[in-house]
């Protein structure tokens, strides 16, 4: 009987120790619940605020040049709508819908006079516009974004055969985001009213990307811009 009961009260000392383990384990789950729940508070506060500041620069911008109001907040859409279906990263996708946003800021250093200029641009005028993206990069990189946001604004420009500017990069030297926002850009600019011509039609805009398809712009990038406006019915 002695045995039985030492067995017994040995069973009993060692389940009382898996409750306290098990009980252990439930604090260590709910001091990690109560964490997690405050990352996904702080996170979505700095969301807010990198979007607010997203919107200053937006809206900066815009005083400069009235031709470009609703410009970045429409290539944001088609950017964030590319990267979606190219099902890139979440990361990546967030980066892209804020960088589309502010894209254009280093055209505040651009005189007026050339921003809403009605005719073709000279040499020594075209010259000042290419270095845009540069200055862009040079105003962003102060900011502390969680995404590469000013370097996606320096390449947004280059083109995949080194045709672009302000660095002739080409190929994978132009990172994906960048590819992207580079076709967004376009369709949007040529299918918008400008200071010097009239809008053209979305048709013509996706002519343009599909005619320089993997010599100015990446072919993925391009067929999913493409099928976004005529299998899924994307509008501005």
């Amino acid at each position: 009987m002695r045995d039985e009961e030492k067995a017994k009260d040995q069973l009993i000392k060692e389940l009382q120790k898996m409750r306290e383990k098990v009980g252990g384990l439930e604090e260590v789950k709910l001091e990690y619940n109560q964490m997690d729940r405050k990352l996904k508070q702080t996170y979505k506060k700095l969301q807010k605020f990198m979007e607010g500041t997203a919107y200053i620069i937006m809206k900066v911008v815009e005083t400069r040049d009235p031709y470009s109001i609703g410009h970045q907040q429409r290539v944001s859409k088609l950017t964030t709508a590319i990267a979606q279906k190219m099902k890139l990263p979440q990361d990546k996708i967030e980066g892209i819908r804020i960088a589309s946003l502010v894209h254009d800021i280093g055209k505040i250093n651009l005189p007026t006079e050339i921003i809403s200029k009605p005719n073709k641009l000279i040499e020594v005028e075209f010259n000042l516009i290419k270095n845009y993206p540069r200055v862009g990069y040079n105003i962003l990189k102060k900011l502390d974004f969680p995404w590469p946001v000013a370097e996606i604004v320096f390449q947004h420009q280059e083109k995949i055969d080194g045709s672009g500017y302000p660095r002739g990069l080409k190929g994978d030297e132009i990172c994906i985001e960048a590819k992207i926002l580079g076709v967004a850009n376009v369709v949007e600019a040529m299918s918008s009213y400008k200071s010097y011509r009239p809008a053209l039609s979305v048709g013509e805009a996706l002519a343009e990307i599909s005619k320089n398809k993997n010599i100015l712009f990446d072919p993925k990038v391009v067929d999913v811009c493409l099928g976004l406006f005529k299998k899924k019915d994307f509008k501005f």
